[in-house]
């Protein structure tokens, strides 16, 4: 199976990524974690781009794209200052012919899920694996919705 790229652009950032990390673990999904700085060190991150099997990046997913063509997916971090808003628009924001698949603020359960879903085009076990999580999503709304009709009939 291929692996993919937890990337952030400082280690502060872990705390959203670990939520990723958690994600890739559930489905057996075989992963690299990596601090590199798009202004800091962006030889290094051209590198790890340009040797990419499959990305995920934090707000130097960008960086990340313009390095490679395999697919990058960007979480933009909370921020003290515009509330994350700030990694939000330059994280879509990318010039035509460069995309960055884009998350919510701090979306780093999602982001994993749509790695694994990539990676699942052509992973028969990995695709049953997030099938049967949504089997199980559907199933905890089913009884959800029966226990509020019972209340509601009180």
């Amino acid at each position: 199976m291929r692996k993919v790229g937890v990337v952030m652009g400082s280690a502060s950032d872990l705390p959203v990524a670990e939520k990723a990390i958690g994600v890739l673990q559930q489905y057996g999904v075989p992963y690299e974690v990596r601090v590199l700085s798009a202004h800091r060190c962006p030889d290094q991150a051209r590198e790890f781009a340009a040797g990419a099997r499959a990305g995920m990046a934090a707000h130097l997913a960008g960086a990340l794209a313009a390095n490679t063509t395999l697919p990058v997916i960007g979480i933009p971090c909370k921020s003290t200052n515009l509330d994350g808003m700030d990694a939000l628009l330059s994280t879509v924001m990318m010039p035509s012919g460069i995309p960055v698949a884009t998350v919510a603020i701090d979306g780093a359960k999602n982001a994993a899920i749509l790695a694994a879903e990539i990676l699942a085009v052509s992973d028969d076990t990995l695709a049953a694996k997030l099938e049967i999580t949504r089997q199980k999503m559907a199933s905890q709304i089913a009884q959800k919705e029966q226990a509020l009709q019972n209340e509601l009939k009180k």
